[in-house]
């Protein structure tokens, strides 16, 4: 087996690749500036840098990696399509192995569903989706949600909450109206708890069906059932259910982000399962390609209203990403992992919420399944009239900053980066959590120490 061999002696550090990075690569990278490695090799969830530390992968890229890094299934579907002589790009022409991944994929939804292949990104899959409702309604302006995260394009970025990104750009598609997302922590009303969510539930439904909103009808309403960089966010069935009910009422599409909640991750196939609702258009991406670039649409078909190359993309026909993709709807079913992320995600939150009564700067633990968001507060402030207190952005960064040191990787999100988010591979074991669990103690206890003394 040929190995990749450095530029630089073999002993290189960490140091002098992030040196080079910083040199060859632009300033727009990110990860590297808070998990501060250069990565040698990586197997389930273990990373090893080129220094031999090694560390617990609580990021999974941005939870891309479902299986984890390098599963045997994946590398073994990989080495079939190099030695089965198809090609590795096809454009939007089909292929045995392009038939078998659209047949198990759709098995995941009722059969009034088709897919639609992309560009390789969750970005272009939310173009894609925007385009097609505005296409089959004839209308214009798009609902979206304080805290939502859609991409980095254009068009995702106008429909995305966080305004750091967004600033710097002017005419950013026009039309999107946000209204306010429950949060049981931080409720936008601030009502809390379920008077919280009953107001916002009556709220979207009489914003719909008022006759002076102001605002005309919206080709689609777009949305995450888990909010992902916007800190780990879990929709209520309540509001969930009734969204679906009122676009449906109005011929609103109902588009359900899922590249980050879906493909077990939540504990059920699709976050959007919770509230047992069917989406109109469905966004796939990350997961959907067993750690390579795909990005998929599932479009009920009455809404499928598209022209021949109403939306192409070149790399739409990404082969190994589908083989991949295949081998990971595999292993899913066969070890039934949406399980095994809702036992583990249950364990973890259960033993996170007992640290609370010893590091009190936990203020809320949240999410499901492996999708997990941990809110660091400063405590000794008072609390708002919710019960919250106010969120602690040093601490945050410190927390993060000494998991790393501890050997474990996870990134933050939400408002002022202030949830330390957990997106482990869903093939996580117990094990795996009482290290988890140990590694971030320690660092909680670190953090505290370094910036309270």
């Amino acid at each position: 087996m040929n190995h990749i061999t450095p530029t630089s002696p073999v002993q290189a550090s960490n140091e002098y690749y992030l040196n080079r990075q910083n040199a060859m690569e632009s300033q727009v990278r990110s990860y590297p500036r808070k998990l501060p490695l250069a990565i040698a090799k990586a197997q389930g969830c273990r990373v090893t840098d080129v220094e031999g530390n090694e560390y617990l992968d609580c990021l999974a890229g941005a939870g891309t990696l479902a299986l984890g890094h390098n599963h045997p299934a994946i590398i073994q579907s990989i080495q079939d399509v190099l030695a089965s002589g198809l090609p590795l790009h096809t454009l939007d022409l089909t292929t045995p192995l392009k038939d078998a991944f659209t047949e198990t994929l759709l098995s995941y939804f009722p059969e009034n569903y088709v897919l639609q292949f992309c560009g390789p990104t969750g970005a272009d899959a939310a173009e894609a989706a925007i385009k097609l409702a505005k296409t089959h309604t004839g209308r214009a302006n798009v609902i979206a949600f304080s805290g939502g995260y859609h991409g980095m394009t254009h068009g995702a970025l106008a429909l995305t909450g966080n305004l750091g990104a967004k600033n710097a750009v002017n005419n950013l598609m026009a039309g999107v109206q946000f209204m306010p997302y429950p949060h049981e922590y931080r409720c936008p009303l601030g009502l809390g708890g379920a008077a919280g969510v009953d107001a916002l539930t009556h709220y979207f439904e009489n914003f719909i069906e008022d006759v002076e909103s102001g605002v005309v009808k919206p080709a689609a309403v777009i949305l995450e059932a888990i909010q992902g960089e916007g800190g780990v966010v879990t929709a209520p069935v309540k509001w969930l259910r009734k969204i679906r009910e009122v676009t449906a009422k109005h011929g609103i599409a109902l588009i359900v982000d899922e590249v980050q909640a879906g493909f077990g991750r939540s504990g059920k196939m699709f976050a959007f399962e919770h509230a047992d609702i069917q989406p109109d258009i469905v966004m796939m991406s990350k997961a959907v390609g067993g750690s390579l670039p795909l990005a998929v649409l599932a479009i009920k078909k009455e809404f499928d209203a598209w022209q021949p190359a109403g939306h192409t993309g070149t790399f739409r026909g990404n082969q190994m990403a589908m083989a991949t993709g295949l081998a990971t709807l595999r292993v899913m079913k066969e070890e039934n992992l949406p399980e095994n992320a809702r036992v583990r995600g249950e364990f973890l939150q259960a033993a996170l919420n007992d640290l609370k009564a010893e590091f009190p700067c936990i203020g809320n633990v949240r999410g499901r399944g492996l999708m997990i968001g941990i809110e660091i507060v400063d405590e000794n402030q008072a609390a708002d009239r919710t019960g919250a207190h106010p969120a602690d952005p040093a601490l945050a960064v410190a927390v993060q900053k000494a998991c790393f040191n501890n050997k474990l990787l996870l990134e933050r999100g939400g408002r002022n980066g202030t949830v330390i988010r957990l997106l482990p591979p869903l093939t996580l074991t117990h094990d795996d959590c009482v290290e988890l669990l140990a590694k971030f103690k320690q660092s909680l206890a670190d953090a505290i120490k370094a910036v309270r003394g």
